[in-house]
């Protein structure tokens, strides 16, 4: 993929409500943690580039590295080696598919699958955990075909990812607001996408924000799907606000669900800073640090 240009939007660098709250607390108790200082690290959190596209990204990661997160995410291939300077790892490398064009269509298969071919091998070699595919828009395809596709296509490299020992991550997103008419737009469909590959390289990145405004319950669905998570992200709600008393998750409680449920890999940053952006990202750092 290309080296996303200043300013763009997720939809862009990947081009390609009714939601009940998880939680609601007193924001001076849920949202007003220490901004300075070591984090304490239970939990290891990364940061999403495509949010700080003004930014170059020798600086994000410096700023990253000094306030306490292990990575930079969602990097094409001519950045991974990027963080490594700086003491730090990329969680998630961009994969063969984009967001509406994804594995649900048998007839990309083929494309998909070389390309993972050749990705997955470059992505160890990086010490890249992960990488991230997309199930695709619906296009009026039935939801039971669509998993049934994306298993066929998934299991053609999970052997692959095994051998490597990188994960494949297929991210949940809300097809209410932001990725209108998307796929895997639900966990319980998502799971079963997980189940039907059988592989422990395949597993599902539940973003927060997104699942907050397709379902709600998140905490619950957490602990629920723990086994079935291979990573995270935040968001606020509404807007991918910013981790603090302007939106209605109690990203404090949730954190300390998945830390409790003893998740290893990362939780990624992935908010739009509407402040100086490393003051924005080491508040919400702080409030995750559980």
């Amino acid at each position: 993929m290309k080296v996303p240009e200043p300013g763009l939007t997720r939809r862009g660098l990947l081009k390609s409500s009714a939601a009940a709250a998880a939680a609601f607390v007193p924001t001076s108790l849920a949202q007003s943690p220490p901004t300075s200082g070591t984090l304490k690290g239970r939990l290891k959190q990364s940061v999403c580039r495509w949010c700080y596209g003004k930014m170059p990204l020798e600086d994000l990661c410096r700023g990253a590295k000094e306030i306490g997160l292990k990575s930079v995410e969602l990097l094409s291939e001519n950045e991974w080696s990027v963080p490594s300077t700086f003491g730090l790892t990329c969680a998630v490398a961009n994969g063969p598919t984009t967001i509406p064009r994804g594995f649900n269509r048998v007839e990309h298969h083929d494309e998909f699958v070389k390309e993972s071919q050749r990705l997955l091998p470059l992505v160890k070699q990086a010490g890249i955990p992960n990488m991230i595919v997309f199930s695709g828009n619906r296009d009026g395809q039935d939801d039971r075909e669509g998993i049934r596709n994306c298993v066929a296509g998934l299991k053609r490299i999970a052997p692959l990812a095994e051998q490597l020992g990188v994960t494949i991550v297929m991210e949940l997103l809300n097809s209410k607001v932001d990725h209108k008419d998307y796929q895997c737009d639900r966990t319980a469909w998502g799971v079963e996408v997980v189940q039907g590959v059988g592989s422990p390289r395949f597993k599902l990145l539940y973003d927060i924000y997104h699942m907050q405004i397709m379902e709600g319950d998140v905490i619950r669905t957490i602990r629920d799907n723990l086994g079935h998570i291979g990573h995270f992200h935040t968001g606020g709600v509404p807007g991918r606000a910013e981790i603090d008393e302007s939106q209605e998750l109690n990203y404090r409680a949730i954190c300390q669900a998945i830390a409790e449920g003893g998740f290893e890999g990362y939780v990624g940053q992935e908010f739009i800073p509407k402040r100086d952006p490393l003051t924005s990202l080491r508040q919400a750092a702080g409030v995750c640090d559980v």
